[in-house]
């Protein structure tokens, strides 16, 4: 069964950094679709970065050109590097997957995710 084990949230203050990490139990097999989730006080799950079944990166607009999503190698460990934070980036973060072995890119939404991690708090203080 895959598991999801996300790491790396923290407190930082704006314009600050921090990178996440998901440790990805049988996801070596690149037709998972990847992806950066997260869940601000008050509001549902919103997608942030994700990365195809055949590696291409996709992110939403607010997070482009501060969020960099990526995974090593072996394709068991995804990432998502967070600069220039701002307050508004104040979530639990969660990494989610589903296989994208007949799809390219399922895009941003929840329910079309089968594997969730238990996330990790960023708080970003003005």
């Amino acid at each position: 069964e895959v598991q999801l084990v996300e790491s790396g949230g923290g407190s930082v203050q704006a314009g600050g950094s921090l990178s996440l990490s998901c440790a990805a139990s049988e996801l070596t097999d690149r037709r998972f679709c990847k992806t950066w989730f997260r869940e601000r006080p008050g509001k549902g799950p919103e997608g942030v970065a994700g990365i195809s079944g055949t590696g291409n990166t996709y992110y939403v607009d607010p997070v482009k050109g501060r969020f960099t999503i990526s995974q090593d190698s072996a394709e068991n460990t995804l990432y998502l590097r967070m600069t220039n934070l701002e307050p508004e980036d104040t979530a639990r973060y969660y990494c989610a997957a589903r296989d994208c072995e007949f799809v390219t890119w399922v895009g941003f939404i929840p329910s079309q995710y089968t594997y969730w991690g238990q996330g990790t708090q960023v708080t970003v203080s003005s």
